[in-house]
């Protein structure tokens, strides 16, 4: 099910498709969503999202034209926190045996991912 690393397209390579919502997410839904699951999802690309690789998406949005820079840079902070956003934007268009194997894939990582813990901030 996953694409080869010489086939695998760029976020900037996804076609800008006309979205019923007026948010962010619903635009990065628009561009990317479709690429992203057209020839299968490419796992490689969703390790990266996971450990919050986002520049590539950022830097589409951004050139875009479409978000101002304050939308663009709010979305980089709430991916940047939360990467599973982006992954539910990329999903949209995904059927729903897709989106069971994206997620179950999610939860492996997130079982597989080193556990970080805050530092305390004295004083």
């Amino acid at each position: 099910m996953a694409r080869s690393h010489s086939t695998r397209r760029s976020p900037t390579s996804a076609p800008v498709r006309s979205t019923s919502g007026s948010g962010a997410t619903a635009v990065a839904a628009a561009m990317f969503s479709y690429d992203f699951v057209e020839d299968g999802v490419d796992y490689d690309t969703l390790e990266a999202l996971h450990r919050g690789e986002i520049t590539p998406w950022i830097e589409a949005l951004a050139h875009s034209g479409l978000l101002g820079a304050d939308e663009v840079a709010a979305v980089a902070r709430e991916w940047s926190e939360r990467p599973s956003l982006l992954l539910d934007a990329l999903l949209t268009d995904a059927d729903e045996m897709t989106v069971r194997r994206c997620r179950l894939a999610w939860a492996a990582m997130d079982r597989l991912a080193p556990f970080t813990f805050p530092i305390a901030h004295i004083g």
